[in-house]
């Protein structure tokens, strides 16, 4: 078995309405999330994915949909706010936390036909989720 990874960092805002601490207010992250590629057979080139491939797809959806985007909740109120000021931002489903990014990060590279096994994605340089299914 041969597996490779790419990570991509971007940058993002969020809040997480169900905290009881700091976290329920809105505020940024310097994030990186690595990709995890498997494969039992490399391709022709010898390779499990070529890594350009990899910033092409998942690495420009990350640019275009996660990278200076405010990341929230799609029952989030002031998402409201947000589509009054046409603020950019991306509502998903329950709090957008680490763990519930890598997943959505892990379903999009999954609906690229990527061959992901996990992925893990840094809130922090010390605090890491990772999302395997």
């Amino acid at each position: 078995m041969y597996t490779i990874s790419k990570t991509f960092a971007f940058c993002y805002g969020h809040r997480l309405c169900g905290d009881k601490g700091k976290c329920k207010n809105l505020h940024g992250h310097t994030a990186k999330t690595a990709i995890v590629l498997e494969s039992e057979n490399l391709d022709d080139s010898g390779m499990v994915y070529h890594f350009d491939k990899l910033k092409e797809t998942i690495g420009r959806w990350i640019s275009e949909n996660l990278d200076h985007t405010m990341i929230l909740s799609k029952d989030d109120p002031i998402a409201k706010l947000f589509d009054s000021l046409n603020e950019r931002y991306l509502a998903i489903e329950g709090d957008p936390t680490a763990e519930n990014i890598a997943k959505l990060i892990y379903d999009t590279a999954k609906g690229l036909k990527l061959p992901v096994i996990c992925v893990e994605m840094w809130e922090s340089e010390t605090s890491k989720a990772t999302y395997i299914p």
